[in-house]
């Protein structure tokens, strides 16, 4: 006889599931560079303006988020820009809203506006925290769950007109533990070799060297420079072309044996697959902000691994909010991860940092906290030096 059935009881009431979002902060700050930082594209770069989102709700729990008017690479947004987007636009689509609803919230914030990323990315990844923090759990459990211990950065070496201060700061990282390397190259074919070339000769051979020419070349150029850098061993070229040239991405990955890294040339899912479609790069680098916050990462991710492509966790400039987020979203990957520069701000780039307790590197790896959402708060007393007025 069977034995009777008696229903699975109901979970008890969570008042979390009625947390409603009562308030936008935006806050605008300038994070100075402790070091000298030029990429192909424009001058030399004092700092970086940052946009923090902090969402407060009616449980008194709040979330955080980050995102730079960083005005290269895939940006073309300023603090105004970001900030006007933030309270005109997102700010009336959030305000009320379950922190628990982020498919929707973005949904409705494309609807809203189209290709505004960079805007996006500090809510996405505010609710991101917030969600965390209402349960108690860090935001790499809302992911999947832990599946490494530390996540590995690359060292990111910027163009610099005296080679020795190049070979000086690889030399400076290798020492810390570091073993893959970013040459940022694309303003001078011919000393942009003869810096790679410098600091192949100089690292020992389990450095792995990339270069990044932040779509500073035309096709020709491109061409020559990667046949040059073919004998050093170089593992991948980022964006060598314009983002808008993927055709010519693709003739170039026919023409050499070094495969070529996307970056600025995905902003989203759609972008994604035409550079796969075309079999343009074998290598995708996501960025927190360029790519609409970690939870639009993830969906790339996804879709990158599916194509076989390599996936190269990245960011711009930032502080700890930015490399903690995406330090989460690489600590509940399943698959293979390069080391990329996800934490370059924090990896002694920046000057001044905006949280209580600011994330440290452990070597050449940063290793997330157990503390609800990204185990980080903001520190208004510092934010209040580095302030700009909107």
């Amino acid at each position: 006889m069977l034995a009777e059935h008696k229903p699975t009881p109901a979970a008890p009431p969570d008042v979390r599931a009625g947390v409603r979002i009562t308030r936008v902060e935006i806050i605008a700050a300038h994070i100075p560079f402790a070091i000298e930082f030029k990429i192909a594209t424009g001058g030399i770069r004092p700092g970086v303006d940052v946009i923090l989102v902090r969402l407060h709700t009616d449980a008194g729990v709040t979330g955080i988020g980050e995102t730079p008017a960083w005005r290269r690479q895939g940006s073309n947004d300023t603090v105004a820009s970001i900030t006007t987007l933030i309270r005109d636009h997102f700010t009336p689509l959030v305000v009320g809203r379950s922190p628990f609803d982020i498919g929707a919230i973005l949904a409705d914030m494309d609807d809203a506006i189209w290709h505004s990323n960079y805007a996006q990315a500090g809510i996405a990844d505010a609710l991101m925290d917030l969600q965390g923090k209402l349960l108690g759990v860090p935001v790499y459990q809302l992911l999947g769950g832990k599946c490494r211990d530390g996540v590995g950065a690359c060292a990111v070496i910027g163009i610099k007109a005296d080679f020795k201060r190049m070979l000086d700061d690889a030399q400076n990282f290798y020492d810390k533990g570091f073993r893959s390397f970013t040459v940022k190259i694309g303003n001078d074919a011919v000393k942009d070799v003869k810096a790679v070339e410098a600091i192949r000769a100089h690292l020992p051979d389990d450095a792995l060297i990339r270069v990044d020419a932040n779509a500073g070349m035309d096709f020709d150029t491109a061409v020559s420079v990667l046949k040059r850098l073919e004998p050093l061993g170089i593992d991948a070229a980022e964006q060598m072309v314009q983002p808008w040239d993927i055709a010519g991405m693709a003739e170039l990955a026919r023409k050499t044996p070094i495969p070529l890294m996307a970056d600025e040339c995905i902003a989203t899912d759609h972008d994604l697959l035409d550079v796969i479609q075309r079999r343009a790069a074998t290598v995708m680098q996501t960025k927190s902000p360029k790519n609409g916050g970690i939870w639009r990462c993830r969906q790339l991710w996804t879709i990158a691994r599916a194509a076989g492509m390599r996936i190269y966790p990245g960011n711009h400039p930032g502080t700890s909010i930015v490399a903690t987020a995406v330090a989460h979203l690489a600590t509940a990957w399943p698959g293979p991860l390069l080391e990329g520069p996800f934490a370059v701000g924090i990896c002694g780039l920046i000057g001044a940092d905006v949280v209580t307790e600011p994330a440290v590197m452990d070597g050449r790896f940063l290793r997330v906290s157990d503390r609800p959402g990204f185990g980080l708060e903001l520190d208004d007393d510092r934010i209040e030096a580095l302030r700009i007025p909107f």
